[in-house]
């Protein structure tokens, strides 16, 4: 069910909806919430003071992978922590990433609150199916406050998930890049996991499929993790993201993490003359050299490509990632990595199909037409997952 959304034109996230509501769902419940620093409303004020200030039973919090305060690298273990003199923050990137559910059954509302990034392998997604499956078997009611896909015009591209291949970097058999916010994401997990979950959505105001999220007038970003610092990262993570199952560095421990790439052993001339060859909608290829603080090659200088997206309409992250890819395993195929890497690379992928049309050389259309085939497939199977127009 969804929590009705007054009429108002200016952009609203879901957490400005139950602000102007006065919380009112949540009224006589004993609330818990899944949310971290970067989750806050239009006009900055952090979810759960939003919650506080209009008396909600705000029991504890809940943080997911980067902790409550986004101070944790991407893998790092994270702890429980304390926000204020009373509030509790249980971490689910620790000892387990589910909700205890004896824990859970000393509330009534499990609320989530968290800006997703547009992409299955951001673990943000998986976070919230288990906090759902969690819900579920403790009988309590889980709400979304929903926040924009900030990706959203970007076509939904990228293999769906094979069920075999679901771990805490794809939790369900999605696109790659899905196109859907949270909220949308929450309901079909209910209708196709959880059909006896209690699943209140609390809507956007003002939200628009057909606008990045930079783009909704009143939207405020913050970096959802350490690495997205901006939105351009954002725009190229899922076109880069993929090279964290390989050899050659994303570009994590420098300025630009997921903006640029590199390795010792690649020549940065020959491979741009290598990607330039498929000719990439809405993006353009520079060459650069980069030392990481962190991370692979941690203290070597690195060789590599910098990138930078000239016509976001036109930009296809999937299609870039794939030539990218099959460019370093062609130029580079031992030192690339991809057979070292496989069982993360599948994870990420969702399949180990497209690995091995990489490893196979095959050519990228025919590597986009399988994705278009498997995304048509997906739309005709769940033509309604969508909220908004």
């Amino acid at each position: 069910m969804s929590v009705p959304a007054a009429r108002a034109e200016a952009f609203r996230y879901g957490l400005d909806v139950l602000d102007a509501q006065k919380c009112a769902p949540l009224q006589g419940k004993r609330v818990g919430m899944i949310t971290n620093a970067s989750a806050v409303s239009r006009s900055g004020e952090p979810g759960y003071r939003v919650l506080l200030r209009h008396g909600a039973d705000l029991k504890f919090l809940m943080a997911p992978e980067h902790g409550f305060a986004l101070d944790y690298e991407a893998g790092e273990k994270v702890g429980n922590a304390g926000v204020g003199d009373s509030l509790k923050v249980w971490s689910l990137y620790g000892e387990s990433r589910k909700p205890d559910v004896s824990l859970l059954k000393t509330i009534d509302v499990l609320v989530f609150d968290l800006q997703d990034a547009g992409v299955r392998c951001y673990t943000y997604i998986s976070t919230m199916k288990l906090a759902m499956e969690a819900c579920n078997e403790a009988g309590i009611t889980f709400m979304v406050l929903d926040r924009p896909n900030p990706l959203a015009p970007l076509p939904a591209s990228g293999f769906v998930l094979e069920p075999r291949f679901e771990s805490f970097v794809g939790a369900a058999e999605l696109p790659f890049i899905h196109g859907m916010s949270v909220g949308e994401i929450a309901g079909w997990l209910k209708n196709r996991r959880f059909p006896g979950l209690s699943l209140q959505i609390v809507r956007m105001q003002g939200y628009r499929r057909d606008r990045f999220a930079d783009e909704l007038p009143g939207f405020r970003f913050r970096p959802p993790s350490p690495n997205l610092r901006d939105f351009k990262t954002l725009l190229l993570y899922p076109a880069t993201v993929m090279l964290e199952a390989t050899d050659v560095s994303e570009g994590r421990g420098t300025d630009a993490p997921f903006r640029m790439f590199g390795a010792p052993f690649i020549d940065s001339k020959l491979l741009i003359r290598e990607i330039e060859q498929y000719r990439l909608p809405g993006v353009e290829f520079h060459r650069t050299s980069f030392t990481p603080e962190r991370s692979k090659f941690s203290g070597i200088e690195c060789q590599g490509v910098r990138l930078k997206v000239t016509g976001r309409e036109r930009f296809d992250p999937f299609m870039t990632s794939t030539a990218i890819l099959l460019s370093l395993q062609k130029l580079w195929p031992s030192e690339t990595g991809l057979h070292r890497h496989a069982t993360f690379f599948d994870k990420l992928a969702g399949t180990d199909r497209h690995r091995l049309m990489i490893q196979q050389q095959r050519p990228i259309g025919e590597i986009l037409d399988a994705v278009r085939a498997q995304v048509r497939a997906f739309d005709a199977a769940f033509p309604d997952h969508f909220l908004y127009p």
